[in-house]
């Protein structure tokens, strides 16, 4: 069939600024130019048909035919709505057309246009447009999701499609597409290419969109967080000033509030010089900035340190002394100490701080006493452990330009006590350690030097701070890692291990009313007798303080406690016969000692960290070739105890009756029971010599006698450490004579008023008196002595009377 001839007509015609219109489309646009308000009107007259095409430049406000696109579209006016000097109309795009002339008739521009076909007749692979229709939906898919405010139904609608030409219309209809690039699909008569075309242009929009999005949140993160964090601190100023006129207060600016609060403290010329420096620096930076915070902070540290804040003291003596006895049993010499030194300052209230270091083992109550200290002259209290510090910035501090810096310990515990006089207990003083970040055992020189600490600097503060009114009380376990210079610096008190009876003192003031209070008790609920207590600490625990045995009180109490909760029992009466019941079998027996006299076996006293036992030592004669053997894991000092008691042996053999060939046919064999401990120390002296001598001489060594000293090659007796604990060891076993060397007899002031009642001590000056008293007098197995040694033995009975 033949296609009909194409006529042409004449139609107004409407330019359009950077708008295309397409067949089946609906548009609708503002006519403001007169031209094109006439032509609408003309149309509006006639058929409704104008035709619409696209100006070259959207600048043109008179466009001729020259400037105008050839191909077009011809629509139907649907609507017109006129407002003031603006005509509004919808309009429908009917067909593609061509003008071929234009001219004005009057102010009305009409155009002479040929109709264009929509398809022509072209020859389409069913597969090849299936596949750029897929194209084209992923395509737009994309381009919807990076196209802001797209509608969900638009997307639906395209995706929906299963026609070329819906699908191209709809795509077409709902882009923002250049207009020239809207033009070029216009103007194409092929559907193949248009669709083709249309598959590039989106390809080319969704690229540049990419683009677009990327550079878009490029920028968003660059923006500067200073920024941000500035709107909100002026946000924040606003709200602060608007409260502060609520209030009546008068706004200030922060550098301004500092410098404030820094006159206001009276600080020193070089310390406020120091400090209003920085505030004035806060000033002139802005509040967002890194070195902004960093300075109020610092200020903020500065300010906030007690530089006049003293707390009042109370120096009455007799309530100290009341307070310390209320708090601890026993510690006379450290309570002594304390009394004298807080006397000075009675008289001397200029007296720059005194050091005193608390040294012990553990549970003996050096941390204690000086919480204890604290409360009686009303000082605030602050500890500071120094168990595991490697960094001497803990004690100094940090630079403020290091990131995270904080002060050292000492200012901080400063701050925390919110005083400048308090007292601080340096925890573990002997627990510092050094690596390769510095040794802090040399920062606390200058903290513990009274000559030196008035103008303390931290290295954070880079201010001199005044710690002389500081009551400094450290505690170590030990000595021996603490540096000669700091051992200087400080008054060294030791304390010694309890004794049986003050841990039993201990316990019948303290540590019952404590753990009973502790587990919801009454003192009527629940009685302990005295006898429980001495089991506890003889057979339950072994130790030189008394944590364990407030813990096995305590045991005992969660035990009452359960009974009366369940209403077992009303009241629970602890005794000793059921003491088994609630703590099981003992952890500990008794110290092994003679109890018979017995050749060969003496009962020596030792010390250790839990305090005094008894330690027996046997020793044994055997037939052999001069050898001495030495068992019972005896260090390298003890052995050499056993070979002076040997020699000194060999040289007073004839007194009694000792063949003096023993060493060459003679074997000796020493031995300290409980084998698996290990024992060393010169105190063991004078027990291996008499054991030597009762084995060799067969003369039994009384069982009721225990001693303890160093010898000489010569025979004399040394003096000894550990008296008070060897004694309560004694006592505790039950003997009732204790020989110690002469020159320890000034140590017996220090021995429990119990165990002097019930023990006779021994002093003596060589081992002549010692043999004296320990060993058994036969009437016939000794020859007589020396003038020489009978006026030792005289001189030794003396001191027995």
């Amino acid at each position: 069939m033949q296609e009909k001839k194409r006529t042409n007509e004449k139609l107004p015609t409407v330019p359009m600024r950077g708008t295309v219109a397409f067949p089946h489309m609906m548009i609708h646009f503002d006519v403001a130019r007169t031209m094109s308000v006439r032509a609408v009107e003309y149309a509006m007259l006639h058929d409704r048909k104008l035709f619409l095409t696209a100006q070259k430049d959207v600048f043109d406000e008179h466009p001729e035919q020259k400037n105008l696109y050839q191909i077009g579209v011809v629509a139907e006016i649907k609507q017109t709505l006129t407002q003031e000097d603006v005509t509004r109309i919808l309009v429908e795009g009917c067909y593609r057309a061509k003008m071929k002339k234009m001219e004005k008739n009057g102010q009305i521009l009409m155009a002479e246009v040929q109709r264009l076909p929509d398809n022509r007749r072209e020859k389409i692979d069913e597969v090849e447009m299936r596949a750029l229709m897929r194209a084209l939906k992923d395509a737009y898919e994309r381009y919807a999701g990076l196209f802001p405010r797209m509608p969900r139904e638009v997307l639906i609608s395209v995706l929906c499609q299963e026609t070329p030409i819906r699908l191209y219309e709809e795509i077409v209809f709902n882009t923002m597409f250049d207009f020239k690039d809207k033009q070029m699909l216009l103007e194409e008569n092929y559907l193949f290419k248009r669709m083709n075309l249309l598959y590039s242009i989106l390809t080319k929009e969704t690229l540049v969109l990419e683009t677009e999005k990327e550079i878009h949140d490029q920028t968003q993160e660059n923006i500067d967080r200073g920024q941000r964090e500035y709107f909100l601190r002026e946000q924040l100023k606003v709200i602060s000033d608007q409260l502060r006129e609520e209030t009546g207060e008068e706004p200030l600016d922060d550098a301004d509030s500092y410098a404030e609060r820094i006159r206001a403290l009276h600080l020193s010329e070089e310390s406020e010089t120091k400090l209003l420096k920085e505030a004035n620096r806060l000033r002139q930076m802005p509040p967002s900035s890194q070195e902004a915070y960093v300075i109020s902070s610092y200020l903020d540290t500065c300010l906030e340190l007690p530089w006049n804040t003293m707390t009042e003291e109370n120096l009455n003596l007799q309530e100290v002394q009341k307070k310390l006895d209320e708090d601890h049993y026993g510690l006379k010499k450290v309570k002594e100490r304390i009394l004298e030194s807080l006397s000075v300052r009675v008289l001397n209230p200029e007296l720059k701080g005194q050091i005193l270091c608390l040294v012990g083992p553990p549970g003996v109550g050096k941390s204690s006493v000086a919480h204890s200290i604290a409360d009686a002259i009303s000082r605030k209290f602050v500890r500071v452990s120094l168990g595991g510090v490697r960094d001497e910035a803990d004690i100094r501090g940090h630079r403020k330009t290091y990131i995270g810096a904080m002060p050292g310990r000492i200012i901080a515990a400063l701050n925390q006590a919110g005083s400048r006089n308090p007292l601080i207990l340096l925890d573990e003083l002997d627990k510092m350690g050094n690596d390769y970040k510095g040794d802090p055992s040399a920062a606390m020189l200058e903290v513990l030097d009274v000559e030196q600490n008035h103008a303390f600097r931290d290295h954070y503060l880079e201010l001199p701070f005044d710690l002389s009114q500081v009551m400094f009380i450290a505690t170590a376990n030990t000595l021996e890692t603490i540096p000669a210079p700091l051992q200087d610096r400080m008054e060294i008190i030791e304390l010694s291990s309890y004794t049986r009876e003050e841990k039993f003192q201990i316990a019948r003031r303290h540590l019952v009313k404590k753990q009973l209070e502790r587990h919801g008790l009454k003192p009527s609920q629940c009685q302990i007798d005295d006898d429980v207590l001495y089991e506890m600490i003889d057979s339950y625990t072994r130790e030189s303080g008394v944590r364990g045995l407030e813990r096995t009180i305590g045991t005992v109490c969660r035990k009452a406690a359960k009974a009366i909760a369940s209403e077992e029992k009303k009241r629970v009466h602890v005794q000793l016969k059921a003491l088994h019941d609630y703590l099981g079998i003992p952890k500990y027996l008794p110290d092994p000692q003679s109890k018979q006299n017995t050749i060969g076996l003496v009962n020596g006293l030792a010390w250790t960290y839990v305090g005094g036992v008894l330690m027996p030592l046997e020793a044994l004669v055997l037939d052999g070739k001069g050898n001495i053997e030495i068992t019972g894991s005896l260090g390298s000092v003890m052995q050499e105890s056993a070979k002076l008691a040997v020699s000194y042996t060999r040289s007073i053999a004839e007194e009694y009756d000792i063949p003096k060939d023993f060493y060459e046919n003679k074997d000796l064999h020493i031995h300290a029971p409980e084998g698996a401990v290990p024992k060393d120390g010169p105190s063991a002296g004078v027990t291996m010599t008499t054991a030597v001598i009762s084995a060799l001489s067969g003369i039994p060594v009384r069982a009721d006698v225990a001693m303890t000293g160093e010898i000489t090659l010569h025979g004399k007796v040394m003096p000894i450490g550990g008296l008070r604990e060897k004694s309560m060891a004694a006592y505790r076993a039950g003997i009732k004579t204790v020989i110690i060397p002469e020159g320890n007899k000034a140590d017996l002031e220090e021995v429990d008023d119990i165990v002097k009642e019930n023990v006779q001590f021994m002093p003596v000056q060589n081992l002549s008196e010692v043999l004296e008293i320990a060993l058994e007098k036969p009437e016939k197995k000794r020859k007589q002595t020396s003038s020489k040694g009978k006026k030792k033995s005289s001189s030794a009975s003396a001191r027995l009377s």
